[in-house]
């Protein structure tokens, strides 16, 4: 047994978006991205991930009090069952706290919001090189190693607009 208090796991709200983009700063540096690269600020995540129009929702793993990492996810839709599936875009738990099991109660949380709502699946992109596949892969995920990620940015969206 861990002397560890346990992690608590709590919806996000309003005044932990500076945490929030706290989190995805230190996300953008485990992903070797320079902080420049994000453009997300306070004011965006206030507007969207608790404004009128909610385009994302974000828990937070503390323990003690203290906020150690962060599920920030959107529902997505799934033609071939019909039904919504849970997205999570950022899975990010502070360097000290890894491996203490911050990481795993935000997926069971993420499980649980699933099941509640009905979404058939839980979805989730990582990078190659990225450790926690094997995280993902002890929690039961598969890899769709014949689905590859395309992506168009503004530049390309504006050109083909």
């Amino acid at each position: 047994m861990s002397d560890l208090p346990s992690v608590i796991v709590r919806e996000a709200v309003p005044d932990d978006a500076q945490t929030i983009l706290n989190f995805i700063v230190g996300l953008a540096e485990f992903e070797h991205e320079p902080r420049s690269t994000v453009k997300a600020t306070v004011a965006s995540i206030r507007r969207d991930g608790f404004g009128e129009q909610r385009l994302f929702e974000t828990l937070i793993a503390e323990r003690n009090g203290e906020p150690l990492g962060m599920a920030l996810f959107f529902p997505h839709y799934s033609t071939w069952t019909g039904t919504p599936a849970l997205y999570l875009e950022d899975l990010f738990i502070v360097p000290e706290a890894r491996g203490t099991g911050a990481g795993f109660a935000l997926m069971q949380a993420l499980a649980r919001i699933a099941e509640q709502r009905g979404w058939a699946r839980l979805d989730l992109s990582v990078l190659d090189w990225n450790p926690a596949r094997e995280f993902y892969h002890r929690l039961g995920m598969t890899h769709e190693s014949e689905w590859l990620l395309y992506r168009l940015d503004a530049d390309g969206i504006a050109d083909l607009a």
